[in-house]
């Protein structure tokens, strides 16, 4: 029977191929939607809650490590506990993360939410790639491409949805959260009262402990995972902060972002030719080239035409670093099953999550002050810790305590600047008086001036992170070379079948 008849997998009638294929595309837009929304709102989490761009990069970093616990964790157990239950339990954390979130009162609770809601997209991960691999044992790379289309697909969604609330007028980070739930609503109805097949694995009746051995014990699976590492890292890291970095300098970066994510969408409907044409080694080793060559262009982008150039550039070399990735290791270490795909998923989140994105906010941090005048910043605290007070006591009660914060913050950064030699700015108390200013929502002039000064800070140290992190792409350049010319020696690229 063709794996591509959409009402039958391997012989059993009641596995429908194309239904659950949907909802899997589905499940993967949910994840995509929830990435391109806690990006798109983490400037907002960052004034509203007055939190340090190492906490937002904490918080934007838990949506994608959180991804590890469940993808690591519930991975390996993916047929034990069946496919059903998991996607299941991936549509109640898709529901109960945002919900979280919407009712935080502080860093910790933003924190939670966004973990419990990588735990969904986690999930849907260990889930739906061996879903696809067993729906489409023929052409797994090629199918997975497809299916991880939806990831810079819902990525643009979400974009083009947050874009058109704050064109309404619609400013509502809250709100944005909620979109979250739509995609979910829909695969969780797809899902419901569906037969899932067994894996390639179980049904060719390999055991537990010989996936194990042959995930574990292959030095191609390990190579591979830790390439994963920086690879995702290249991908999700930037993309994770690229909204935020570029509208700090006056870009639109929700619509850079929607034109990386839909650009990726579309070369990766189109895999199945570039495939076929350079292999997957070949099309990794292109992808390291280029991908390294666009985020070093973007750490220079000072303008929306030289962003959406250098972007574009980006996007070509890191789309199909993931699904590639993945359909690499199912096509070569087909016995390593739904374990082998899970840790391949769980070290990309784990790595961008975990490493890239909070150091990304950490070096935007460290660089931001380079690009503060000592003068200019100090006065404009000082008119702070003078006028807000005045504005405090003409305020009506209930607003009283919204002036409360940027008093403390712009008094703590007075005190401490005079502790230091003249000319330096203490860190990260400048970055917080400037940034308290702004989340009071206050109309002032004085908030103006805070906003003209820490903006171009903020984008500059962003740019000076993206800059350090294009480098990596020389390491897996020279991994990808080796595997590339070494299957060129053995006669081109091989896929290993499992006898069932």
């Amino acid at each position: 029977m063709s794996n591509s008849d959409p009402s039958a997998v391997h012989g059993v009638s009641s596995v429908h191929a194309a239904r659950l294929f949907v909802g899997s595309c589905l499940a993967l837009i949910a994840t995509a939607v929830a990435f391109a929304v806690i990006g798109d709102i983490m400037g907002a989490l960052k004034t509203h809650f007055v939190l340090t761009n190492e906490q937002v990069g904490w918080i934007g970093g838990a949506a994608l490590w959180g991804f590890t616990l469940s993808i690591i964790v519930l991975g390996p157990f993916c047929d034990a506990l069946g496919m059903k239950r998991l996607l299941g339990f991936a549509f109640l954390c898709h529901m109960a993360g945002p919900a979280i979130m919407i009712f935080a009162n502080g860093f910790t609770m933003l924190f939670a939410g966004a973990l419990v809601l990588a735990i969904g997209n986690g999930t849907v991960e260990a889930v739906c790639n061996p879903l696809v691999a067993t729906l489409y044992p023929d052409d797994k790379t090629t199918r997975l491409n497809k299916f991880h289309m939806w990831f810079p697909g819902g990525i643009v969604i979400g974009g083009l949805a947050c874009f058109g609330l704050a064109q309404l007028g619609v400013m509502s980070w809250k709100l944005r959260l909620c979109l979250i739930m739509i995609p979910a609503l829909v695969y969780g109805f797809l899902a419901m009262g569906q037969t899932y097949p067994v894996t390639e694995r179980v049904r060719s009746g390999i055991s537990f402990g010989g996936m194990m051995k042959a995930t574990l014990m292959r030095p191609l699976f390990i190579i591979m995972f830790l390439c994963m590492g920086l690879t995702a890292s290249l991908e999700l890291g930037p993309n994770r902060w690229i909204p935020s970095i570029l509208q700090a300098g006056g870009m639109h970066g929700i619509l850079v972002l929607v034109w990386i994510t839909g650009l990726m969408a579309v070369l990766r409907y189109f895999a199945g030719p570039f495939v076929h044409k350079f292999s997957p080694t070949g099309l990794l080793l292109g992808s390291a080239i280029i991908s390294g060559a666009g985020l070093y262009w973007l750490s220079y982008a000072e303008s929306i035409k030289m962003a959406l150039a250098a972007s574009t550039v980006f996007a070509v070399g890191v789309c199909y670093f993931w699904p590639t990735m993945v359909g690499l290791v199912a096509e070569r270490v087909p016995k390593g099953g739904a374990l082998a795909l899970a840790l391949m998923g769980g070290m990309g989140m784990l790595a961008s999550g975990m490493i890239a994105s909070p150091l990304i906010g950490k070096i935007a941090d460290q660089h931001l002050n380079d690009k503060l005048s000592a003068v200019e910043t100090v006065a404009v605290i000082e008119k702070i810790a003078v006028e807000f007070p005045k504005l405090q006591a003409e305020a009506k009660n209930e607003l009283k305590n919204d002036f409360q914060p940027s008093i403390d913050t712009a008094r703590a950064f007075l005190d401490k600047v005079k502790t230091l030699p003249a000319g330096e700015l203490p860190q990260p108390e400048t970055a917080n008086a400037l940034r308290t200013a702004l989340g009071a929502n206050i109309k002032a002039p004085v908030v103006d001036e805070a906003a003209k000064i820490l903006n171009p800070a903020d984008n500059y140290g962003g740019r000076i992170a993206f800059r350090m992190m294009a480098p990596s792409a020389i390491v897996l350049v020279l991994v990808f070379g080796i595997l590339y010319i070494s299957d060129r020696q053995r006669g081109g690229y091989k896929v290993e079948k499992i006898t069932e």
